[in-house]
């Protein structure tokens, strides 16, 4: 049960572990998604971050009004722009190949930057600023 208090809703203690356990897979799965797309030759299924988007969207309801609401609003924003960026700069790589690998190079060390601002304030129970 949820408990409002002011404007914020206060989670019970046994919910709270459950979205924060939910946010700590989810952070992990985007985290090895994004370290693949950083490293040359380890790329990953993007099947593992269709699960954990998939996971967030599913979940994000039960956070709403608490703290954690931004985590989840964070992580899905993250792939939904990063996706968009992937699919603006994808030409880049059939006219050249050079400049495409650079704006996906630049890319994924935004998403990682992101999953790991994320994850440290997760873990730190700290809600997410835009």
């Amino acid at each position: 049960m949820a408990q409002v208090d002011g404007s914020v809703v206060v989670l019970n203690d046994q919910t709270e572990a459950s979205l924060r356990t939910v946010g700590h897979i989810s952070y992990a799965l985007h985290a090895i998604v994004a370290v693949g797309a950083v490293l040359p030759g380890a790329q990953v299924s993007l099947v593992l971050l269709l699960v954990a988007f998939v996971l967030d969207l599913y979940k994000r309801g039960d956070a709403r009004g608490s703290w954690q609401e931004s985590h989840f609003r964070w992580r899905i924003r993250s792939v939904v722009f990063g996706g968009i960026a992937y699919l603006v700069t994808g030409p880049l790589w059939l006219a050249f190949v050079v400049p495409g690998w650079i704006a996906w190079a630049i890319i994924s060390l935004w998403f990682l930057y992101r999953v790991l601002r994320g994850w440290l304030a997760l873990n730190d129970r700290r809600p997410m600023s835009i």
